[in-house]
């Protein structure tokens, strides 16, 4: 499972082209919503869930999928990028898994992810 304490694991900045790695993991009717890359990890929003990636190994041919579903979200908070602070940083509150960090660097549309968050989790 991956190390959600490791911050440095999830500046993200939005990548499209990301979501392909978790295509064949999509159930059916579940769609794409948007996606974020690191380095080389990343996180993909669903209409269903959120999927962190950890890319692992010197080749990337090894990964490790983090399913977390909306269903088990009980709170979560927004911390919006400043004037001089560009990060922006998601906390969500998983009933059986705790509290996950995600950070964003760039312009990112965090009232989005809210929307996707609170569509499928109330």
């Amino acid at each position: 499972m991956i190390d959600f304490e490791n911050k440095g694991f999830f500046k993200l900045k939005q990548n499209a082209g990301f979501a392909e790695k978790v295509a064949p993991l999509l159930l059916d009717g579940e769609e794409v919503l948007d996606s974020f890359k690191s380095f080389r990890d990343g996180v993909v929003f669903t209409s269903k869930r959120i999927i962190a990636v950890n890319v692992q190994g010197l080749t990337g041919s090894k990964k490790d999928f983090t399913s977390l579903p909306y269903k088990n979200i009980v709170a979560y908070s927004v911390e919006t990028s400043g004037t001089f602070d560009l990060d922006a940083e998601l906390q969500i509150y998983f009933s059986s898994l705790g509290k996950v960090t995600f950070e964003f660097s760039g312009s990112v549309r965090m009232t989005d992810i809210c929307h996707y968050i609170s569509r499928f989790s109330l």
